[in-house]
């Protein structure tokens, strides 16, 4: 994403997801800055942390993270409110989008020395034919108070 990024992690001991959050930010800020010779801020605010505390927003919660390509295809924007008027553009995009976990969860190799797609395995199955589905047969009412924005 242009602006921010979004990880589904657990917490494995007390205050480690906030210590891993610190040194994931603040080593890229320092490459970043490093790289292209500037100094100060690189994150506009600070780390927004959302405990998952039901079957049905863990459940959401994978299927947001990997829509959030979509803000980059044109007429696919208002996927939030979900509406997406062309399916298969927007499955499409989600194939050609690099930078998401999407193509591990569907089976193709992209990043799998750094997630865990298997997560979610005996929940969905073939994540590529639930994630379709999903798309289109969007319901705004029964997830609403599941949306991270």
């Amino acid at each position: 994403m242009g602006n921010h990024y979004h990880l589904l992690v657990s917490e494995r001991v007390e205050g480690g997801l906030t210590k891993f959050l610190m040194k994931l930010n603040v080593g890229y800020a320092k490459y970043f800055n490093k790289r292209y010779e500037r100094t100060g801020t690189l994150f506009q605010a600070r780390t927004k942390k959302i405990l998952i505390e039901s079957d049905a927003h863990f459940l959401h919660i994978l299927h947001y993270i990997h829509l959030n390509p979509l803000d980059f295809l044109k007429g696919a924007s208002n996927w939030r409110d979900l509406r997406i008027p062309d399916h298969a553009a927007a499955l499409k995009h989600l194939e050609r989008y690099r930078w998401s976990s999407y193509l591990d969860y569907c089976g193709k190799n992209n990043f799998p020395a750094i997630i865990t797609p298997d997560l979610f395995g005996d929940v969905f199955g073939n994540y590529k034919k639930a994630i379709e589905t999903y798309v289109k047969d969007m319901e705004i009412e029964s997830i609403r108070d599941l949306l991270l924005e």
